[in-house]
């Protein structure tokens, strides 16, 4: 666990399984019959929130009642609200009024900034450097990144996979254009893979756990040894905030003490309301599950270590050519100590 240093300076607010549209958004957040807490009595507010399935701090929180009990406490209750995916659609989500909360990566994110946001980033993970990076299918004669050279690799555009890519080749020396980047959504990718229609698959744990699991693939190359930078984050949409800061840092609170447990014991979070379907992870694959949940880290306050290395990752994309631009990070991160 890295220290949780508070951000240097006041942040402006200037202004997840599988690929599911957010269904059942409503408007602007519903008032209800309540008590007090950081509405001062005036009824209970609802903050929207993904549905987290069936793993991970909020799908336990949701089953027994302590995010419910946490967020009482502020006068505030959560209205799940389609199902987490990836960041992109989750913020176009918050930037119409039909999403509070969201969590993706700082490489989504950066890309998302680009792009009239209506969000800000208040929590911070450090970058996996177990779960995520190059994958290969065994017995592929990839042994290295420098092996991709002519190549196809499957990414995400914008998002973990292209970044985990272009990183990865940089810090071998290998020039981008000499690898084909083939764009696909994360749920459709594994398929492709498994058929051998791409060579490689720049991925993070969500996917890769099932690939590894079974025996099928493996990491040419880790988080770790690409020297990600590529946070997850937590996004709370800006009005929200400006608006109910106790109820953000409730929430935060929540996710960082829970974070804690779950590192500690990961499988207590995994098969959360089921241990069968499409949605459990058994045998191989939630062993390495549970080792790579161990080895990440915990939900914790940005600070000026994390947005030197966010602004690594924005520059980074500029030089790449992902984003036109170098984007404004700073502009879009909230201290959560001082949030009030």
């Amino acid at each position: 666990m890295r220290p949780t240093t508070p951000l240097a300076a006041p942040a402006a607010l200037a202004a997840l399984v599988a690929l599911s549209t957010l269904t059942a958004c409503g408007g602007g957040p519903a008032a209800a019959q309540g008590g007090g807490g950081a509405n001062g009595g005036k009824g209970t507010l609802t903050i929207r929130i993904p549905d987290p399935g069936n793993a991970g701090v909020l799908a336990r929180g949701k089953k027994d009642g302590s995010l419910d009990k946490a967020l009482a406490a502020v006068g505030a209750k959560v209205a799940w609200t389609g199902s987490a995916g990836p960041f992109a659609p989750a913020a176009q989500a918050m930037n119409a009024d039909q999403l509070d909360i969201a969590t993706g990566s700082i490489t989504s994110g950066i890309t998302s900034l680009s792009q009239s946001p209506g969000f800000a980033f208040f929590t911070a993970t450090d970058p996996d450097p177990v779960g995520e990076g190059i994958l290969v299918r065994e017995g592929s004669d990839i042994a290295s990144v420098r092996d991709l050279v002519g190549r196809k690799v499957a990414v995400n555009k914008g998002g973990t996979g292209e970044y985990l890519l272009l990183k990865a080749l940089a810090k071998a020396g290998v020039p981008a254009d000499k690898v084909e980047r083939v764009y696909l959504r994360p749920d459709q990718t594994a398929a492709v893979f498994n058929a051998g229609q791409v060579d490689a698959w720049a991925v993070w744990s969500t996917y890769a756990v099932a690939e590894i699991g079974a025996g099928k693939a493996h990491f040419v190359a880790d988080g770790a040894a690409i020297g990600s930078d590529n946070y997850s984050l937590n996004a709370v949409r800006s009005g929200f905030a400006k608006d109910h800061p106790e109820i953000v840092k409730a929430l935060y609170a929540y996710l960082h003490d829970n974070s804690a447990k779950e590192k500690k014991d990961p499988a207590a979070y995994l098969n959360v309301f089921t241990d069968a379907g499409p949605t459990a992870v058994n045998g191989k694959a939630k062993e390495v599950q549970i080792s790579f949940t161990g080895k990440g880290g915990t939900v914790d306050p940005i600070g000026p270590e994390d947005i030197r290395r966010f602004e690594t990752v924005a520059r980074f994309y500029a030089d790449q050519k992902v984003t036109p631009n170098k984007v404004d990070i700073a502009g879009h991160l909230l201290d959560i100590e001082k949030l009030s």
